[in-house]
């Protein structure tokens, strides 16, 4: 019995992460047929004609400025593992971000634990302690978002206002300003958080023992070790710099696709921090952002006059680019990394 089970969970867990995986790009795949189905054969000749007089010097110039921005996360990295007293290979933490960036093509989230995992293996840092500086590193990227989002609704107000007024805010107005809604929601909350209490209550010598609460043990204690990271950095203010910079970056890659076409060189920066925001989003829902990442950006640009063809187009050659990019570079990595010595000496 017992090595049945030992082989069935990791075939379990193969499964589970083939579902998710075709889960994930098949929701990217119903975007793309979603985004196309709309259009003309006059609409769709025009998008063809959009990638063939497009003025591709800006594309890869954007391939470089995200290399470039790569590094800088990787340097911003070593930051939160130094005063954890570890100081790896800056090599070896860039071929983890970029393998990371890699995984997270097939599954979002994936690159995260395959990065730690690579520095584990050929740096020896324990894998709570790098992780905790993920997560870390991660909330400061997602406070880089939130203060991104803060200033397009403050500067882009009269474009985006509108969309937003009747497109986002009715929807949840309607939902809380509901009666019979609210009730339950708080109903159904209140008895869950009771219920749940009185489970843990009841089987807290159980839950103590047992090793999913000692491996969660660590793993908050090794996310506390990273917090404890960010304000033990010996330098803050190149951290700052580092994670502006980073920002930055991803900002000009894309503005400068806008370079790419005539119909939108014209563009303000507004918009282009406008396409940035919005375009995260589908990033962050489906792996790479394929099929997501082209509608919004297209959609977005209609919003300050630019055709759904030219929209498409672009969004698409952005996406290519840095997704090319992160597949070559990436790939690279890891078989650079096969070819890299542990420090007991082995490859």
């Amino acid at each position: 019995m017992a090595p049945n089970q030992v082989e069935d969970a990791p075939r379990g867990n193969k499964i589970a992460t083939v579902v998710k995986f075709v889960l994930f790009l098949g929701l990217g795949i119903f975007i793309i047929w979603l985004s196309l189905r709309g259009l003309t054969t006059a609409e769709k000749d025009q998008i063809l004609h959009s990638f063939r007089i497009a003025n591709y010097n800006w594309v890869i110039l954007t391939v470089f400025l995200g290399i470039f921005s790569h590094i800088l996360r990787a340097l911003r990295w070593k930051l939160l593992l130094e005063p954890m007293n570890y100081h790896p290979a800056v090599k070896n933490i860039f071929y983890a971000v970029m393998v990371g960036y890699f995984a997270n093509l097939a599954f979002p989230r994936l690159g995260e634990v395959t990065r730690c995992g690579i520095l584990n293996r050929y740096e020896k840092i324990p894998f709570n302690k790098s992780f905790g500086t993920v997560i870390t590193e991660r909330a400061i990227d997602m406070i880089m978002f939130f203060l991104l989002f803060i200033i397009m609704i403050a500067t882009q107000a009269a474009t985006i206002g509108h969309y937003m007024s009747t497109n986002i805010y009715p929807k949840f107005a309607d939902k809380f300003h509901n009666q019979s809604f609210s009730y339950i929601f708080l109903v159904v909350t209140v008895v869950s958080v009771l219920f749940a209490g009185f489970l843990i209550y009841i089987f807290r010598k159980k839950i103590a023992s047992s090793g999913l609460f000692v491996k969660v043990k660590q793993l908050i204690t090794g996310f506390w070790d990273g917090l404890k990271s960010l304000s033990q950095i010996k330098n803050p203010g190149l951290f700052v710099f580092y994670s502006v910079s980073i920002w930055a970056l991803y900002y000009f890659m894309l503005f400068l696709i806008f370079l790419c076409f005539n119909e939108t060189s014209a563009l303000g920066l507004g918009s282009g921090l406008s396409a940035l925001v919005l375009g995260s989003v589908g990033i962050m829902v489906t792996p790479g952002g394929i099929g997501l990442y082209p509608a919004i950006i297209q959609e977005t640009l209609m919003l300050y006059g630019v055709t759904k063809p030219i929209g498409l187009a672009l969004g698409w050659i952005a996406w290519t680019a840095q997704t090319g990019m992160i597949l070559v570079v990436g790939g690279l990595s890891l078989l650079l990394l096969s070819f890299n010595k542990q420090p007991n000496g082995k490859p």
